[in-house]
């Protein structure tokens, strides 16, 4: 599969995954020590939502667009929200911002950013998309092995891995990534995205992430899982994660279920 996220900038995965991560983000930046920030797999930092491209799947129109039409959603969503209308106006359009433009646009000057994008056109766009914003490095490389050499030697870490799941072997880099960090830098917060398509192979993924270490899930379910060719909901899987995350991922998934879901659940488990 030749993977390209403009197709699905913005959908309800986007959601769960950006709004966490500012969340995240806040609450490790309540410290004042440094923090050195990873994104594995950066995409282009800035979609256009009325390209052809995310015009044709329309999931932008039942994700992003349903949380800027809500007048009050919770606070954790509610940033997301702010964030994605600031990017629109400033581009004159449609836009939604990715991880990468969502975390450099939120770096105090002690912090850093290090992004890997394996296209060299994608990694291109993301050059410009993230120019002027600070201490942030873009890399053409795996992200996989570049998120465990670029682990800091001292202060805080937080690591995304959110690759798009278009490989065979992802689920399992995804692991051997989560293990080498835990060995390496234990305190470092890690969050790894995954996509909810059948119960079997979701449940295979955390059932090895909690034999490497403790984690927290935070599940968001849209619909039964009936279909497996189809992604019927998302989940975060999250290790060493800062206290009182608990609350902001509870009104994420309870928000995406409800209000984008059909006959949709969430819930938060796990022993992390």
């Amino acid at each position: 599969m030749n993977y390209s996220h403009v197709f699905h900038a913005g959908n309800f995965a986007d959601i769960v995954k950006h709004a966490a991560l500012l969340a995240l983000l806040g609450r490790l930046q309540a410290d004042p020590a440094p923090l050195t920030v990873i994104d594995t797999h950066g995409g282009r930092g800035l979609y256009d939502l009325d390209a052809p491209e995310a015009r044709r799947s329309a999931e932008a129109e039942s994700g992003i667009a349903r949380l800027v039409e809500d007048p009050a959603p919770p606070e954790a969503v509610g940033r997301l929200k702010t964030a994605v209308l600031a990017a629109s106006k400033a581009a004159g359009g449609r836009r939604y911002p990715g991880s990468p433009l969502l975390v450099a646009q939120r770096l105090r000057p002690q912090d850093g950013l290090t992004v890997f994008e394996f296209n060299p056109r994608e990694a291109e766009i993301l050059t410009v998309s993230l120019a002027g914003a600070g201490a942030v490095f873009v890399e053409t490389a795996d992200g996989y092995d570049g998120a465990v050499r670029s682990l800091p030697p001292e202060g805080q870490a937080l690591v995304l891995i959110d690759p798009p799941y278009e490989r065979g072997d992802d689920y399992d880099r995804c692991l051997a990534t989560l293990q080498a960090i835990t060995r390496l830098c234990p305190r470092a917060a890690i969050m790894i995205w995954l996509p909810i398509k059948d119960l079997e192979t979701f449940d295979a993924f955390v059932r090895r992430a909690e034999e490497i270490r403790p984690v927290r899930i935070a599940e968001v379910r849209l619909r039964p899982l009936l279909d497996p060719m189809r992604m019927n909901g998302c989940a975060l899987v999250l290790a060493a994660a800062p206290e009182g995350l608990d609350l902001d991922l509870a009104a994420i998934c309870e928000w995406t279920a409800s209000r984008l879901g059909e006959g949709g659940r969430a819930r938060l488990w796990g022993s992390a």
